[in-house]
């Protein structure tokens, strides 16, 4: 999973559903891309934690998933200080078992890194 040029990708296999996590590490902060079925950049968001509280916009709006994005990119540049872009393109809605998985193999990811 390690790479030398910051890139980890990993498939996952959630309650039957297959999902494409892709990480691009940067100096101040992480493109994440999570995409089930085919790799495609879905809705996005960026969160940027340089204060107490991290400042969060959308990019791109979710119909189904906003709080997850959300979720995944204030934890991750909070966690490391600085930038996070998160995308998803996801079929369909989220079991809350499954985001949890997810968000639990994204950070597993950027801490082994």
């Amino acid at each position: 999973m390690n790479s030398p040029n910051g890139f980890f990708q990993k498939l996952v296999n959630l309650e039957g559903r297959n999902f494409s996590l892709n990480i691009q590490k940067f100096e101040n902060g992480y493109f994440i891309s999570i995409s089930e079925g085919s790799n495609k950049i879905g809705s996005m968001v960026a969160s940027m934690a340089t204060g107490p509280t991290p400042v969060t916009t959308t990019i791109i709006p979710s119909r189904t998933e906003s709080l997850f994005l959300k979720l995944v990119a204030e934890r991750i540049s909070t966690r490391m200080r600085g930038i996070a872009l998160v995308s998803a393109f996801i079929q369909k809605e989220l079991e809350p078992n499954t985001a949890k998985d997810l968000m639990s193999e994204i950070m597993e990811m950027i801490e082994n890194e």
